[in-house]
This record gives structure tokens, C-alpha cells and sequence, in this order.
């Protein structure tokens, strides 16, 4: 049994089942394409640009980085009107918009010779990245698939894009050695232009019940943000998530520099925070089998607390390879599980027509922990001239995000709703 209250999570009402089925399928297809093309190009290529870029803008590695990080604020500052967006008029026009400027951002960064359009461009991409990636594909998933059939849905996506660093990393190497970089940016924007803007356009569509608006089914209304803003589960996930992507923004950036202070070689550094790629699609993997029988806040808390051990274990045991191994795989399961375990988690609580805003209110102190994390943790290395009170204040962090997690589960699994709506399937199962 479905509520009125989830009209846009519902694709069986409004048309033969079998028609919104195959349509919902082919958007999680189109989408897991997008997003891994669109992560590749206008994220973690930059990575692959960095040293090339200071040196012919002859200015320092830093400086480039904090072109970066403009980025990353940017899309973080338009989390919440890209989600009423969203929320009010669906994804096509969005998302096509972003790619195409995206596009263009890659163009005009082929072109940069100065910092100054350097930031120009960045500020560009995070426009472009903020319109067209995860939060915005979470949006249309969770808007044409009922609460038993999201799970999967999520998963499909991120699995396939969690390869996007595998395959565009490499790519973008080849592509700077054999012809440049501004060649190779010139290769992306190709590639992004070939693979996102034409399937945005074509395969995303409304969700059943709408025509490109969110119209309320008769006898309910939108969930308030008096209520969101007032459930304490909404502000216990905030601080969950938000630890989180501190946590992991810092063992990201700090973990090669951590091993190597150890004693490791930067070959084995490297290759063991590669690990991450993978283990990120094993903990999807395993949280998408684990909650078919548990809470999804239970088993991604238990997750968020393995991390915290894990971490926390490194600087006792950091010269030691194989404990070092060990350690990061116990962290890397938990790495890309928040990623599915969010929409999950809020479109299981709040009102689906509202679902990208409230995502995209969560989102802003995550991508700003995301931002500044990395800093913060260096500025306490070099204050206490040791990777040891990094890690483990990362592992508080991780310690954190399993608590707040964990306390949701007192709490009823959907919020009061609206005069006119009913409880949702998933609030009338036993917990």
C-alpha cells in the first residue's frame, strides 16, 4: 500500500504499471551513465590537472586548489534552490542545463592562461555540478520509484558511477601525456556533451502524477517546514551525515601523507587508498542486501562505527602493511554507503514532493565539511606535528556519525503528515 503523500514516488498510479516500470528503468540506466561521465569530467579529472595547470598558470599547486574548493562551495551553496527546483519542476531542464554548461565550463578551461579565469571557470563547474550530479539524479530516482523498489534503484546508480574515478583518471593521464591538457579537456568536453546532455533530454521525464509540477493529490498538502526543522531525526541526520563526509574528506586527502610518514612507500600508500573505489561498491552492495532485513539507519550506524575503530586503529598500527590493509578496508565499507543510506533514510520520513529541498538542506554543511575537513586536519598536523591527532580525531568524527545515526531508531520512521495523508507502507511495518 502506497500513500498520497509520496504522489511523485509512485510510478504505478497513472498509466499501465508495466509502461512507468520500463520508463523508470531506462532513467536509473540513462542516469548511472550521466553521473559516471559527469563525476569524471568535472571532478575527479581536476586531480589528473593540478600539477600541469600551476605550472603553465606559474603559480603554486595551492593556489589551484583553492579554485577547487570554490567550486565545491559553490555547488553547496545552491544545494537548497536547485532542490526546490527540483522539487516544483523535475529534473529534464535541470540536469540538461548543467551538462551543457558543464560543457562550456570544460571548453573555456581549455582556454584559461590566468588564476583569475581559472576561478571563473571553477565557479562555473560547480554551477554546472550542483544542476546535474548526485543530489539532483537522487531527486528524479526517488520521484519515479515506489519505497521498496528505491533501494535497488540507488544502488544501481552508484555502483556504476562509483567507477567513474577508475575509468577517468586513467583517461585523463593518457589523454595530458600523449596531447596536452588543454587537448585532453577539450577530449572531456566531447565526451560530456556526447554521453549527458543528449540522454538528460531525451530519457528523463516527469514523474507519474506530475507534468512537470508537483501537484498535491486532493485531501493532502506538502509537508511543513515548521515540521522538518522541528523533528530532532532531521537534525540527528544533519550531524550524521555532515561527520561523515568530514571523516572521509580527511582520510581522502591526508591517508597517502599518513602512510608515507610511517615508513611506507608512496607506491604502497597510493595503492592502498586506491582500495577505496572498490570497497565504496562493496559497502553499497552490502547495505542495499543488509537492510532488506534491518533498519537502514541500524546497519549504515554499524558501518559508521566499524570506521571509527578502523581509523582510530591506524596510528597504533600504521607501520604494519597488512594492518594497514585491514584497517582500510574496515573503512572503505562504510565510504560510499551515505550516498545511498540519505535519500533512502529521507524519503522514507518526509514527504516525497518536498524530498530534494530537505536533501538539499542537509547537503550544504555536508559539502562545506567536505571543503574545509581537509584543511582543518592540516592545520592540526602541523600544530601537532603528527598524523596521530588527525586520525583520531577523525575517528571521533566516525564515532559521531554512528551515534547520531543510531539514535534515530527511537524515533517513529515517518514524521506527523499533513491533514489529508496517510501513513506510507513503510511506517505500517513493524520496526
Amino acid at each position: 500500500m502506497t500513500s498520497p503523500h509520496t504522489v511523485a514516488a509512485d510510478p504505478e498510479v497513472g498509466g499501465h504499471p508495466s509502461v512507468h516500470r520500463g520508463r523508470a528503468r531506462r532513467i536509473v540506466a540513462a542516469l548511472a551513465i550521466t553521473q559516471t561521465v559527469g563525476y569524471g569530467t568535472l571532478y575527479y579529472a581536476f586531480a589528473v590537472f593540478l600539477t600541469p595547470l600551476a605550472t603553465d598558470l606559474h603559480t603554486t599547486t595551492t593556489a589551484v586548489t583553492g579554485t577547487f574548493t570554490a567550486s565545491v562551495l559553490v555547488s553547496a551553496a545552491l544545494a537548497v534552490p536547485v532542490g526546490r527546483w527540483l522539487d516544483r519542476r523535475g529534473g529534464r531542464a535541470l540536469m540538461t542545463a548543467g551538462s551543457l554548461l558543464g560543457v562550456l565550463m570544460l571548453v573555456a578551461w581549455s582556454q584559461v592562461d590566468s588564476l583569475w579565469q581559472l576561478y571563473l571557470v571553477q565557479v562555473g563547474i560547480g554551477i554546472a555540478s550542483a544542476a546535474s550530479l548526485y543530489e539532483a539524479a537522487f531527486a528524479v530516482i526517488i520521484a519515479w520509484h515506489t519505497p521498496a523498489a528505491r533501494a535497488n534503484a540507488l544502488l544501481a546508480l552508484t555502483v556504476v558511477a562509483g567507477f567513474a574515478s577508475t575509468i577517468f583518471l586513467p583517461l585523463t593521464g593518457w589523454l595530458v601525456a600523449h596531447h596536452g591538457w588543454r587537448t585532453a579537456l577539450l577530449v572531456l568536453a566531447a565526451i560530456l556533451a556526447l554521453l549527458t546532455v543528449p540522454l538528460h533530454a531525451l530519457v528523463i521525464r516527469p514523474a507519474p502524477h506530475t507534468t512537470g509540477t508537483t501537484t498535491p493529490v486532493p485531501g493532502s498538502t506538502p509537508i511543513s517546514w515548521r515540521t522538518v526543522f522541528t523533528d530532532r531525526v532531521f537534525w540527528l541526520l544533519a550531524v550524521s551525515f555532515t561527520a561523515n563526509m568530514a571523516a572521509i574528506s580527511v582520510v581522502t586527502v591526508h591517508l597517502v601523507a599518513a602512510l608515507t610518514s610511517w615508513g611506507h612507500t608512496p607506491t604502497f600508500a597510493a595503492g592502498t587508498a586506491g582500495l577505496f573505489g572498490v570497497l565504496s561498491v562493496a559497502g553499497r552492495l552490502a547495505t542495499t542486501g543488509l537492510q532488506r532485513r534491518y533498519r537502514t539507519s541500524t546497519v549504515v550506524a554499524v558501518l559508521f562505527a566499524v570506521q571509527a575503530v578502523a581509523v582510530g586503529l591506524l596510528p597504533f598500527i600504521g607501520r604494519n602493511a597488512i594492518a594497514v590493509i585491514a584497517a582500510v578496508i574496515g573503512f572503505g565499507l562504510g565510504f560510499g554507503v551515505a550516498a545511498i543510506a540519505k535519500p533512502v533514510l529521507l524519503a522514507d520520513r518526509y514527504d516525497t514532493r518536498r524530498y530534494a529541498t530537505i536533501a538539499g538542506t542537509i547537503v550544504v554543511p555536508m559539502t562545506i565539511a567536505k571543503a574545509g575537513a581537509p584543511l582543518a586536519a592540516a592545520a592540526l598536523h602541523s600544530a601537532s606535528g603528527t598524523y596521530t591527532s588527525v586520525l583520531l580525531a577523525t575517528a571521533a568524527l566516525c564515532a559521531v556519525a554512528a551515534a547520531s545515526l543510531w539514535a534515530t531508531s527511537a524515533y517513529p520512521r515517518s514524521v506527523s503528515l499533513p491533514s489529508g495523508a496517510r501513513t506510507t507502507d513503510l511506517q505500517e511495518k513493524t520496526s
